[in-house]
């Protein structure tokens, strides 16, 4: 029964924590490899289970509490193309960051393999959930495990101070969420998505209806550090892990974007008007994608130059989500193989050289990785035949201002990496005549990650960075890759199909056409990837900026202060913009 298999692939990495837990106290500098084969073990149940739910949706009531008469109280699962490809993208990602870690960290620390593989378990279960109440019981699991792994290395005040921003900032999003989950059982006495999508089918969305949506998407907005809820991102990503930040990049952010799209399509959509959801959508996405683009080309330190372009990257996703479903699947997949590994070769520069500045590695990097790094770069442009472009030429087919700026965002942010990249590994530009800035966080002077400097890359660190660039490329070109879109993206956005799921039985979804490379979208992304070139040479030989663009930068600067009550100003400021959004 392919049901059973979804309740397993939750309770497995939790289970698996749980023994090495117990069984890495008693065997020090054994945990890496036990780790690594528990996420091989979750990539084949979710395997497994992707491959019995293709073209359908299965579900599983937890210790056979069904639904009756559209009201439950039991613990629902549900396994469609969506869910299941983004548990499996997860459990992927995870196995790519272990095998990173394997010598990346001087020794077998058992507190961190047990947080990832409790952090996979809570990002599985949140993929797979079918009870809001649940979505948010994961939803904070996932946050606990992540807010320890950012700040593991506590005997570092940085460390402790990212981690204690983003507990702060997804905490309080999270209240906000539990609220809006208790106005919803409050008028409808359900928790269940499809249950709830039914109470409110054809009821007009009254101020109570309008305003749980607000509350409910605000924590999922946080999470996927949309603007302005996204301060706290930069500064986790600044101090985490490597490997860390390439499951907070790589998933966990998009995740919030999927909570959104499943929580409206599932539960609002039948009384919350879709123009008004396309409309959140592009009010923030747009804002996301500008803002990110800015702060990103502002930084030098290499961690939150990334940081800030998935931010920007998390704007596109918003945009595709108004009802790009496929093209959303492909975005999603293309930037979290892409992103990870630039983020792994940055704590590679981290490890070798004890420093994080693009100033201060100027000409240092390995010729490999460089290329790798250059290689991502223009993969972020929409450089074909990645799946970032992929997802992209969907919107050829909306307003020519969308696809004009998103091909800028991609320009603009592959090329202020792109710059970082040439700079540091091939030695470009004008050599820097200082690493003074009292406004940019240079990364200068920081810590190797794994508690040592290493003379050079490992094979395995060498193999995640590879296994993730093919990732990217792969989902763009790989025969079936399209098909398994456009079934998830039809499964993401449909509502009649997602309600009619409280059945035992597998209900098929014919699925949506996917976006396929055409010459127009082949075009914008090579011309993206040209003008990021440009973007990231004129860079390397330009002059500071004086006037106007210096009190903007300055600007931008003093509002990302690092100080968790300006965070959380910010955070109640993006919570009235939705409400006006929303309401009006």
């Amino acid at each position: 029964m392919p049901e059973v298999l979804l309740p397993i692939t939750i309770a497995w990495p939790l289970l698996a924590a749980c023994l090495l837990l117990m069984a890495g106290g008693r065997v020090p500098g054994s945990v890496q490899l036990p780790a690594i084969l528990a996420v091989i073990v979750e990539m084949t149940l979710l395997g497994v289970t992707l491959s019995t739910v293709r073209g359908g949706r299965v579900v599983h009531f937890v210790a056979g509490w069904r639904v009756n008469d559209g009201r439950g109280v039991g613990i629902v699962l549900v396994g469609d193309s969506t869910g299941v490809s983004i548990g499996l993208l997860a459990a992927v990602l995870t196995g790519a960051a272990s095998l990173f870690g394997w010598r990346y960290f001087e020794s077998g620390d058992v507190r961190y393999h047990v947080l990832v593989l409790i952090f996979l378990g809570a990002m599985v279960g949140y993929a797979l959930s079918g009870d809001l109440f649940d979505l948010f019981v994961f939803f904070e699991l996932m946050g606990v495990a992540a807010f320890a792994l950012t700040a593991i290395k506590v005997e570092e005040p940085r460390s402790v101070q990212g981690g204690f921003n983003f507990a702060i900032v997804n905490s309080a999003g999270a209240y906000l969420t539990l609220t809006g989950v208790a106005l919803l059982y409050a008028r409808t006495g359900r928790l269940g998505l499809a249950q709830l999508g039914m109470a409110l089918d054809g009821q007009r969305a009254d101020v109570l209806i309008r305003l749980s949506f607000v509350l409910v998407c605000t924590g999922w907005l946080v999470k996927a550090a949309v603007v302005p809820f996204h301060f706290w991102l930069a500064d986790a990503h600044a101090v985490a892990p490597a490997p860390v930040c390439v499951l907070l990049s790589g998933i966990m952010a998009p995740l919030g974007v999927y909570g959104v799209v499943r929580t409206y399509s599932t539960v609002f959509a039948g009384a919350l008007e879709h123009a008004v959801f396309s409309r959140m959508l592009l009010v923030f996405g747009t804002l996301t994608a500008v803002l990110g683009t800015l702060m990103c080309l502002l930084q030098r330190h290499v961690k939150r130059l990334l940081a800030y372009s998935t931010i920007a990257h998390i704007g596109v996703l918003l945009l595709l989500a108004a009802g790009h479903g496929p093209a959303l699947w492909f975005y999603l997949v293309g930037h979290a193989g892409v992103k990870g590994a630039l983020f792994l070769i940055a704590g590679v520069l981290l490890s070798e050289h004890g420093d994080i500045d693009e100033f201060g590695l100027f000409g240092k990097g390995s010729s490999f990785l460089g290329a790798v790094f250059v290689l991502g770069s223009l993969a972020l442009a929409g450089l074909p035949p990645f799946a970032i472009g992929l997802g992209k030429s969907a919107l050829e087919q909306g307003p020519v201002w969308q696809l004009v700026m998103v091909a800028a965002v991609s320009a603009l942010t592959a090329g202020a990496v792109l710059r970082a990249g040439l700079r540091i590994f091939f030695g470009l530009g004008r050599p820097p005549e200082g690493r003074e800035d009292s406004e940019r966080t240079s990364g200068e002077g920081e810590r190797p990650e794994g508690r040592t400097v290493l003379p050079k890359a490992s094979m395995t660190m060498r193999a995640a960075v590879a296994i993730l660039v093919l990732i990217g490329l792969g989902a763009g070109v790989v025969p079936g890759s399209a098909g398994l879109a456009g079934q998830s993206g039809a499964a993401l956005l449909e509502h009649s199909g997602y309600l009619g799921a409280i059945g035992s039985r597998p209900i098929s979804s014919s699925g949506t056409a996917a976006p396929v490379w055409s010459l127009t979208g082949a075009l914008v992304g090579i011309g993206s990837a040209a003008f990021a070139s440009l973007i990231a040479l004129g860079a390397l030989w330009r002059r500071p900026s004086q006037g106007g663009g210096r009190r903007l930068t300055s600007w931008l600067h003093a509002v990302h202060s690092g100080h968790v009550g300006d965070y959380i100003t910010w955070l109640l400021i993006g919570v009235l913009v939705l409400g006006v959004t929303v309401m009006a």
